[in-house]
């Protein structure tokens, strides 16, 4: 008996030291999918060749980050506000940032299954914008995006199950470009991503918060 209960304490301990050696992002607001609005304004098309979304998941002691390209975009900006959006994202593109052939041959192909992306029948997915509002800081929770200025919501649709997320983001813009950041973390079991999510699993368990870096470009 004592002998188990050293072998649990020690699945909590390294358990708890992989969330904290996880990145960490904002918190996101997730709901179900929102009305989405006609965009208005002057429209900017993104720079699908300087912008990415960067992703890392993260298991026991171990971290996996990739990077994921834009199909297409478009901002709309009216009164030097964003007023709309849309960004189809390309699953298929995934470029793994470890390398070594272990997480090419064998951890790329296992994300792209359907275990999680099911990738072939579900190539791209979507995020159009829904609201956007004005951030404003609250006692200590402070966005973990430096200069963040908007909260930003929309509809994200990936392997075909729609939720609304809202985060905060920097947005600039600069006469005819428009550059936006943002670090949010996601539970990646809203978009039906269950596997590996088990804590019996020990150093196989696999979190279920997956962090998101967007980087987007956009010129007029």
């Amino acid at each position: 008996m004592k002998k188990r209960l050293l072998i649990v304490l020690a699945c909590a301990s390294a358990l708890f030291i992989a969330c904290n050696n996880a990145p960490k992002g904002d918190k996101t607001q997730i709901t179900t999918a929102q009305k989405e609005q006609e965009s208005e304004g002057q429209p900017f098309s993104v720079d699908t060749a300087n912008s990415s979304i960067r992703f890392t998941g993260n298991g026991v002691g171990k971290n996996h980050p990739g990077k994921f390209k834009l199909s297409s975009g478009t901002v709309s900006v009216n009164n030097n506000e964003i007023s709309g959006g849309e960004f189809v994202i390309n699953i298929k593109s995934m470029d793994l940032e470890q390398k070594e052939a272990m997480f090419q041959d064998k951890l790329k192909p296992h994300l792209l299954s359907g275990d999680f992306f099911d990738a072939d029948k579900f190539s791209t997915a979507q995020f159009v914008i829904t609201k956007v509002t004005p951030y404003q800081t609250s006692g200590s929770d402070t966005s973990l995006t430096k200069g963040a200025n908007f909260n930003i919501s929309g509809n994200f649709t990936l392997k075909d199950v729609t939720k609304n997320i809202t985060f905060p983001a920097r947005v600039d813009l600069d006469g005819n470009t428009l550059k936006a950041e943002a670090n949010f973390d996601i539970d990646r079991r809203q978009w039906q991503m269950n596997y590996g999510n088990d804590k019996t699993l020990g150093d196989k368990f696999i979190s279920e918060t997956v962090n998101i870096e967007l980087d987007l470009r956009a010129i007029k």
